[in-house]
């Protein structure tokens, strides 16, 4: 039996999203403003400890800039673009739960 080869190529808004969401961070962000809805910025840094107020800071920028989270009121909140990352954030929850293990997070 003769197996076709396909040349594969990467879609250019498949990459642009994880250039997104795979950086270090974002994700977290996200998922704090998904869980949580508005916060401000010392609370955001609270829920997130290990990150710097100054990469914290960076990060929201970014996503501000992406249109994924904006600022109202000294209040950050995930835009509707934002929102519509919960379906996908909680699949990458649901493969780290069956795949993950407790070593692998020390």
């Amino acid at each position: 039996m003769e197996t076709k080869k396909t040349n594969y190529t990467l879609c250019p808004k498949f990459e642009k999203a994880f250039s997104i969401l795979g950086k270090k961070w974002n994700g977290l962000i996200i998922d704090v403003l998904l869980q949580e809805r508005e916060q401000r910025f010392v609370d955001l840094a609270k829920k997130i400890p290990m990150l710097s107020d100054r990469v914290l800071t960076e990060r929201l920028k970014e996503l501000e800039r992406e249109g994924i989270v904006e600022k109202i009121d000294s209040l950050y909140q995930l835009t509707e673009k934002g929102v519509a990352l919960n379906e996908a954030l909680e699949s990458v929850k649901n493969w780290s739960h069956d795949w993950v293990t407790e070593e692998e997070c020390s």
